[in-house]
């Protein structure tokens, strides 16, 4: 960093300022990582603001996300689309909210909001230190072959840029290092963190979603989108039907593919049912007895820490950091991203109830210790104060050389 760069924080108020940015505030994972912490973080350490570009279910400056009430300073033009003059205006207006707020650090998440957050950063010129998150990546599943390539060339520069790159897993992280993003010291992993609400009894569950209480109930929980494979599900469902005919499936979500899951739900005569996204998200888990997870790429996905905090067994597949939530045969089954393979696990499960309210319950005590919210903000604060601390002397040469 440019010692010599003016506007550098100063120490008057005696916390670390904090700018958190994040491409869209909705119901996804990132967003629900940023609730956490903006409810715990400790205020008399941090002043930690919110910069965001959508908010979804928003009103006014403030936004409701699980049960953290968030103020939002918006960043228009910083969606997740990429529109080359937004992404201008609105990295233009990143660098003026850093020269009048004067972060020490800056933290993003998603690719969009690291990217020109990062940016920002460089060109804003106020010695603040940069950390961004992978909530997983994009490697796999999303782009073709060419625009991976711009995607890995892109994260390479700017981790270049970053102080600290954060990933929710071991697993991304070496995915990562393996394409040649960041260098090995520059990494710090932090698991998700989660608290989930009370979860209901079974019947309870089952009733508030008018489902039977003596047929077997199989969940999906997540965005319908290409990469979690919502056509799997279909397919597993099918499969699981055909031995089990009175078993019924749950799809809790939405997204692009939503109309192409109606239509093939609707050609499954009735045992899948689509619940759009539910705020007592506890309720599906709580009237699920298996959580399927199909997906060909992940991070550290939340929906399997919060399967497991309502004592729910999950059947996913092996990807991603998805093996550091699921601990096979223990609290859950994993498998290939494969139909067949998923369905067997699936069945298995079904057929045996004490095995399932066996790893249920192994999974409620792992993810309630190990993925709890208090450790994300612990870990995450532990991350403010060595980046606080190892750009305050670099400041002050700053100051001193004037």
């Amino acid at each position: 960093m440019n010692e010599t760069c003016r506007g550098a924080p100063d120490e008057t108020d005696g916390r670390i300022r904090v700018m958190e940015i994040i491409a869209r505030l909705n119901v996804g994972g990132p967003a629900t990582q940023v609730g956490g912490l903006c409810q715990e973080l400790n205020r008399d350490e941090f002043d930690h603001r919110l910069y965001a570009g959508q908010v979804d279910s928003a009103e006014g400056d403030h936004v409701a996300l699980g049960r953290a009430a968030m103020e939002v300073h918006p960043i228009p033009g910083l969606g997740r689309s990429v529109r080359p003059g937004d992404d201008a205006l609105a990295l233009l207006r990143l660098v003026a909210a850093m020269r009048d707020f004067r972060p020490h650090v800056v933290h993003t998440h998603t690719a969009k909001a690291g990217a020109l957050g990062r940016v920002a950063a460089r060109l804003a010129c106020v010695g603040a230190a940069t950390a961004h998150v992978f909530h997983g990546h994009l490697l796999h599943g999303y782009f073709s072959p060419a625009k991976r390539r711009a995607y890995v060339w892109a994260e390479r520069r700017l981790a270049s840029m970053s102080d600290r790159l954060v990933t929710v897993g071991e697993r991304v992280r070496d995915d990562l290092l393996a394409e040649g993003i960041g260098r090995p010291g520059q990494y710090v992993v932090i698991p998700p963190g989660v608290r989930l609400g009370e979860v209901p009894g079974r019947e309870a569950a089952r009733a508030a979603l008018g489902l039977s209480p003596e047929a077997p109930v199989v969940a999906f929980v997540g965005r319908l989108t290409r990469v979690k494979r919502p056509d799997r599900f279909l397919a597993v469902a099918h499969a699981v039907l055909a031995r089990v005919p009175a078993c019924r499936f749950v799809v809790c979500g939405d997204g692009d593919l939503r109309e192409d899951v109606e239509r093939e739900a609707r050609h499954a005569d009735g045992p899948v049912r689509l619940l759009g996204w539910r705020a007592d998200v506890e309720t599906v888990y709580a009237a699920a007895d298996v959580v399927v997870l199909t997906s060909d790429n992940e991070g550290t996905p939340l929906s399997l820490v919060e399967a497991g905090m309502a004592g729910t067994p999950v059947v996913a597949t092996r990807v991603g950091s998805v093996a550091e939530v699921v601990r096979d045969g223990s609290t859950g089954l994993l498998a290939a991203p494969d139909a067949g393979e998923l369905a067997a696990h699936v069945l298995r499960l079904l057929s045996d109830p004490e095995l399932a309210c066996r790893m249920g319950e192994a999974a409620r005590r792992w993810t309630t210790s190990s993925f709890g919210v208090e450790r994300l903000v612990a870990d995450t604060e532990a991350l403010y104060r060595s980046l606080g601390r190892r750009r305050r002397p670099l400041v002050a040469q700053g100051e001193m050389s004037r």
